[in-house]
């Protein structure tokens, strides 16, 4: 046997038997690697089947996240408040949580957008959950040495979390159809009830077990947070491959590239701006947001303050957090078949509902209560869905992630606002006031919707 060139050659004296030599597959040899962006797009270009299996995975790979995130969701709304009022002890302050983490969302939701768009969904999204752990953990550190600036420092962090949970909804709809958006958002968001309602539910046992640990009770939610939020990143780092927006925005590139309507010396077309539909439907998430917030930040200290235990406190939040959820598979197909305006429409209308439906409840009524929170999820939840279908169908993957995370920054900085004023507003009238606020606030959709109409035209 001689060697040539670092090839081998067998001379005709050479008959030591050969290996067989197993020929790849074709179809195996199709199949692009986990990162290969480029030759995923070549491959769902020819087969359109492809795109709907590897939209399937992605869904799975997104499911998966949300039920650890909405575990750490969770521990701030049920739990965030009472803190606060426990280690600062200025009941107006008690809406100062929510203000943080809502404000580390807005800053979370503009840092996504965009790393997703310069690298993807996949290390934006894992970042952001990161942070939200340890954020998460901080809270708990604050709480164990009693360190009120590590606190509010703490929840800036933790709501990266928040901000990251929602932006997971818009990987689900990167390689949607556009009929079915709408769906494909519902399923990221239904996801998140397992964890959301476990959460809240857990209170009692996870304050116990706090306690058994040298903590106070009211951080337990928070170490179940910090753990669930950094399981959700590794969920994400490892298994979103490949990126679904790197690969939808090739798609996107390869259409321009070959599109008719382009310069005559051939190149494409610059990216359109974001359409009208854009700004009305970060209105409606804005308008929601702030009604949502505010009446369910004030929630667990009206009732403390009329003496229900935490168990029955963290009753209601969870159904309030099931609603913002569950009915999401429902809505998604809702919102595709009946159109993104009417489900707009009724958004409004069951958040008002809600308002009034608290404002009325009888001080010790925990049915009441748990009627109202349910409406209020449930419309936030109409309102969220519409709302996103409305920006995606109004924008093109070069552009789509940072529209996206600029519009969360709009919505957490809302819920920000909201949970600030819900405190004051609390703290200088009543309940019923804040109630029947939050839920006429909702009402101003319907202007935003009749000048979208208009321009329309």
């Amino acid at each position: 046997m001689d060697r040539e060139g670092g090839g081998v050659v067998c001379s005709g004296a050479d008959h030591a038997p050969r290996r067989s030599v197993r020929r790849p597959d074709r179809r195996e040899a199709a199949v692009p690697s986990p990162d290969a962006v480029a030759p995923t797009a070549e491959l769902l270009r020819a087969d359109p089947g492809a795109r709907a299996v590897l939209q399937r995975r992605t869904l799975a790979v997104v499911v998966a996240s949300q039920v650890l995130g909405g575990a750490g969701l969770a521990a701030g709304i049920t739990v965030g408040a009472l803190l606060a009022e426990q280690m600062l002890g200025v009941p107006g302050l008690s809406g100062l949580p929510i203000a943080l983490f809502t404000l580390g969302a807005a800053i979370t939701a503009f840092g996504v957008g965009r790393l997703t768009q310069r690298s993807g969904r996949r290390p934006g999204l894992a970042a952001g959950f990161g942070a939200g752990g340890l954020g998460a953990f901080g809270v708990v550190a604050a709480a164990a040495t009693g360190s009120v600036p590590l606190l509010l420092v703490s929840l800036l962090v933790y709501g990266a979390g928040s901000a990251t949970n929602l932006q997971a909804r818009y990987a689900g709809a990167d390689l949607a159809p556009a009929e079915g958006r709408g769906t494909a958002v519902s399923v990221a968001l239904v996801s998140t009830t397992l964890g959301a309602v476990a959460g809240p539910n857990l209170v009692g046992p996870l304050g116990v077990l706090a306690e058994r640990a040298g903590l106070p009770a009211l951080a337990g939610p928070f170490v179940l947070a910090g753990v669930a939020y950094l399981a959700a990143g590794a969920v994400l780092l490892v298994l979103l491959r490949p990126d679904p927006f790197l690969v939808a925005r090739h798609l996107d590139e390869q259409t321009a590239a070959t599109d008719t309507d382009a310069h005559p010396d051939g190149t494409p077309r610059a990216a359109p701006r974001a359409g009208v539909g854009a700004t009305v439907g970060a209105a409606v998430m804005v308008l929601t947001q702030i009604a949502m917030v505010a009446i369910m930040t004030m929630t667990p200290v009206h009732m403390r303050a009329h003496h229900h235990d935490l168990s029955t406190i963290g009753l209601v939040i969870s159904v309030h957090i099931g609603a913002m959820y569950l009915p999401s598979l429902v809505t998604g197909q809702l919102v595709d078949r009946v159109g993104r305006t009417p489900m707009a429409v009724a958004a409004a209308v069951v958040l008002l509902l809600a308002g009034v439906t608290g404002a009325l409840a009888p001080t010790g009524s925990t049915p009441m209560m748990l009627l109202s929170l349910a409406l209020l999820g449930l419309g936030w939840n109409i309102g969220l869905i519409a709302g996103t279908a409305l920006v995606v169908d109004a924008t093109v993957p070069a552009d789509r992630a940072r529209t996206q995370g600029s519009i969360d920054v709009l919505v957490a900085l809302s819920g920000a606002g909201g949970g600030v004023a819900s405190g004051l507003v609390m703290q200088a009238t009543s309940w019923t006031v804040l109630a029947l606020a939050g839920g006429a606030l909702s009402l101003l959709l319907l202007p935003v919707l009749a000048w979208a109409r208009r321009t329309r035209r």
